[in-house]
């Protein structure tokens, strides 16, 4: 009887050892079914449209996939808040959960905080918009040509400038930055009309307001009657201050027109929504080619300068207009090069 009662022992002791493996497998085998996507938000929504027409493109593109899928896709959106150095410990974080198949983000300095996490985590994949990653078999990188984008608004600030004097405040130096934002929206500038100079001032980070106002009246006092701000939330301190010293702003990234109306004279947008949509409907398809970065552009319609807005039409003169057409055709057809 001992004898039986012993191998019956075993046998259910085996068997529990047994479950959990059985149990890990089934989950590993549903969650590659069910295409499981993090959105890793650098930052924080409200006041990024970048980021917010990130998540809306995936969003859309799951949307889509499941209304024919048999096993529905899923996304859950992370907003990791403006605190840069905090950015690789939650992408580390999350790629520990072991919940994702893949993570869809969006900004320059990612290529390089995901390097350290694809060595920890090697199954773990990642799409990176605004972004250019080589070599790394887990990264699948979309980098966007800007130079154009920040040659026009350069070209329209110095038509619309009286004192042949235009800005352009940063949140921080990158190397987007650095050698393709400034230097593009320089150059667009002093194109247009010669003798145009570009006063260039940091913020620091992503979300200072007062920082911005301060920095947009200190430009105002040296001559500056336009300028571009690519500084997150702390845009609402040069808007705010702009209007007060009664001076035109450029727009990136979306149609900024409404948000001040009479003051904002330019919008030059990244498609981001749509380059977001079409990566994550290639990755439920099994079509993204990671290892790589893919470079789009004016030419590709995933940059673009608006014109059609009323709020444009009617801030801007017609001459102005007209001159700013003929430069943006030429870019897009290519006839211009930068």
């Amino acid at each position: 009887m001992r004898k039986y009662i012993h191998k019956a022992l075993i046998a259910i002791t085996m068997a529990i050892i047994a479950f959990p493996l059985l149990s890990s497998c089934s989950s590993k085998e549903n969650k590659t079914e069910r295409k499981s996507i993090a959105v890793f938000i650098p930052g924080i929504m409200a006041d990024s449209p970048i980021y917010a027409n990130l998540a809306k493109g995936v969003q859309k593109a799951v949307e889509s996939y499941n209304q024919n899928a048999t096993t529905k896709a899923e996304v859950n959106i992370h907003e990791a808040g403006t605190n840069q150095a905090e950015w690789q410990t939650k992408i580390i974080a999350l790629a520990a959960t072991g919940k994702y198949d893949v993570i869809i983000s969006s900004n320059p300095s990612l290529p390089e905080l995901v390097e350290d996490v694809t060595k920890q985590f090697p199954e773990m994949k990642f799409i990176l918009l605004d972004a250019a990653a080589n070599g790394n078999p887990a990264v699948a990188a979309v980098s966007y040509d800007q130079k154009a984008q920040a040659y026009i608004s350069g070209y329209i600030a110095a038509l619309m400038s009286k004192n042949h004097k235009i800005g352009l405040i940063a949140a921080q130096e990158y190397p987007v930055m650095n050698n393709i934002l400034y230097p593009f929206y320089q150059k667009g500038g002093a194109d247009a009309v010669a003798g145009t100079s570009t006063d260039f001032r940091i913020v620091g980070n992503w979300y200072d307001a007062s920082k911005g106002a301060e920095l947009t009246k200190a430009m105002v006092q040296s001559g500056v009657d336009v300028i571009l701000p690519i500084c997150g939330g702390a845009s609402q301190g040069v808007i705010s201050a702009a209007i007060e010293q009664g001076i035109k702003l450029n727009w990136f990234d979306e149609n900024g027109f409404s948000k001040a109306m009479g003051t904002i004279i330019s919008s030059a947008m990244v498609e981001q929504e749509k380059v977001s949509e079409e990566v994550t409907k290639d990755y439920l398809e099994g079509k993204t080619v990671f290892g790589k970065t893919t470079t789009v552009g004016i030419s590709d319609g995933c940059i673009e300068f608006i014109q059609d807005d009323e709020l444009y039409i009617k801030n801007v003169p017609e001459d102005v207009r007209n001159a700013v057409k003929n430069v943006y055709d030429k870019l897009k057809s290519g006839e211009l090069k930068l």
